[in-house]
């Protein structure tokens, strides 16, 4: 006879697993048990993306060419890292394009890198002004090592960029570079400036009255003209 069943009918118990008794010919008995197979879950939609990495210099997603331009850039400027680092200039973030970056090899000096040679007081081109910044005791580098990725343009994310970097940067200030000063030449680092005044550097801090010097604002002709009589005075300075 047919059993129909309805929500008021208790649904029949799984028959239990029966265990079987094994015997081998010297060794003692022992049961064993028939185990349901597993459950397999989908769970991949919840898994979040563990290839991403986060670039060391920047704190921005890493792509492999990202990380291939932030070692080159690298080993540009370690070519001509001073052994004394009398004057140690910051900026904000590195240019994007590298005839704008001041240690790329093309020996073509283009914004940014063409105005830190004027206010380093420098007239020469390619290498040998590189080896004469060098032998002025000065290193340029950036709180944000690497340029902004594209879409990367909002002001409270990049503010956000820099305060993330500051502790890693404050350290290696301290511990790597140890310059005699530290010289800030960005508009863009006045809104952290307060962590830099704070945390313990071991060098001074050179400011362009109570701001950093903006090289990077819309008119930064008298800038650099101030900033050059500050680094005329620091060290043995380039000729």
């Amino acid at each position: 006879m047919a059993v129909v069943c309805d929500a008021r009918t208790p649904l029949p118990s799984p028959a239990p697993s029966r265990p079987r008794v094994l015997r081998t010919r010297n060794g003692p008995s022992f049961r064993a048990f028939a185990l349901r197979p597993p459950l397999h879950y989908d769970i991949s939609y919840s898994m979040p993306n563990q290839s991403l990495l986060l670039c060391d210099g920047c704190g921005q997603p890493a792509s492999p060419e990202h990380i291939a331009k932030r070692l080159q850039r690298l080993e540009w400027t370690t070519r001509y890292r001073p052994v004394h680092i009398d004057a140690l200039l910051v900026g904000a973030m590195a240019p994007k394009n590298d005839t704008e970056f001041f240690y790329a090899q093309d020996g073509e000096f283009a914004g940014e890198a063409r105005i830190i040679l004027e206010a380093a007081g420098l007239s020469g081109s390619g290498k040998s002004a590189l080896a004469e910044f060098q032998r002025g005791g000065f290193l340029l580098t950036h709180v944000l090592e690497c340029p902004l990725e594209e879409g990367a343009r909002n002001p409270a994310a990049i503010l956000a960029m820099l305060e993330a970097r500051l502790p890693a940067v404050a350290a290696r200030i301290r511990r790597s570079w140890r310059p005699k000063r530290l010289v800030l030449i960005s508009q863009a680092l006045e809104s952290v400036l307060g962590r830099f005044e704070r945390v313990d550097l071991g060098c001074s801090i050179v400011l362009d009255g109570a701001k950093p010097f903006a090289l990077d604002g819309l008119a930064p002709d008298p800038v650099i003209a101030r900033l050059r009589k500050v680094l005329a005075t620091v060290g043995s300075p380039a000729r």
